[in-house]
């Protein structure tokens, strides 16, 4: 799919123009980056949704100096945390900030949205719930979602640091990409999968117990105290550190 293509077929799904181009430059850039579960792949899966509402606004319904909520309202998850992500760029914490978005799903490449934030001066921490895809490594229910975290720390060299992780040896973007099966959706980690169970179910009841019902996302924004990342490029003598490009 060419990018021109991309972008035309979100404006035939119904989408408006902005929203349109807030969709298309996650499935872009996550496109470009090789990560073709969260790319154009996802333009195609959205296509197969009956219950799409591309004329939802997502609405934020508590705006606290430290903490803030938001609803999506029926909106596509990834325009929730567009705005959300926005209105921290807009008006930073004096210090640190909480965001709980309920019924915000799908929400993409969670580095994609810490990355614009850290851009822009902000530390980030991101994670985000979905059905539930992971069971324990002994077997059983599926009790989790892959929940990924993602944290992005800024630079005053202009190189963020950001890692994004998903709890999944696969995630299920790469099931709509189909390039895994989704006998593949386990936590990862081989012998030792009960670490990365442990932190997806932790993140689910984190997410749970402050979105109160439906899927959702939890970040966490702090203007910086220090500026770590170069000293820590210069240790590293040259080595690809996570979210570089």
């Amino acid at each position: 799919m060419r990018p021109d293509e991309a972008l035309e077929r979100l404006r035939r799904l119904g989408f408006g123009d902005a929203d349109a181009r807030t969709l298309f430059e996650h499935f872009d850039d996550a496109q470009r980056r090789g990560k073709r579960g969260h790319g154009y792949s996802r333009i195609e899966w959205l296509e197969t949704l009956g219950d799409l509402q591309p004329g939802a606004r997502p609405e934020r319904v508590v705006a606290e100096e430290g903490y803030e909520r938001r609803d999506g309202r029926g909106a596509l998850g990834y325009l929730t945390l567009a705005a959300a992500c926005d209105a921290q760029l807009r008006a930073p914490p004096a210090y640190a900030r909480v965001v709980v978005a309920s019924h915000c799903f799908p929400t993409g490449a969670l580095g994609y949205w810490v990355r614009g934030l850290a851009e822009g001066g902000l530390v980030a921490a991101l994670t985000a719930t979905s059905p539930p895809r992971l069971a324990h490594p002994e077997g059983g229910p599926k009790l989790a979602g892959t929940n990924p975290l993602a944290i992005g720390i800024p630079s005053s060299d202009g190189r963020a640091v950001v890692t994004d992780v998903s709890m999944g040896k696969v995630t299920y973007g790469d099931v709509i990409a189909g390039t895994a099966s989704e006998g593949d959706l386990v936590p990862f980690g081989g012998e030792q999968a009960h670490k990365a169970f442990a932190l997806a179910l932790g993140l689910q009841l984190f997410v749970d117990a402050l979105v109160r019902e439906g899927y959702g996302a939890v970040l966490v924004v702090a203007r910086p105290e220090a500026d770590p990342v170069p000293a820590l490029r210069d240790r590293a003598v040259g080595a690809r550190l996570p979210g570089d490009y």
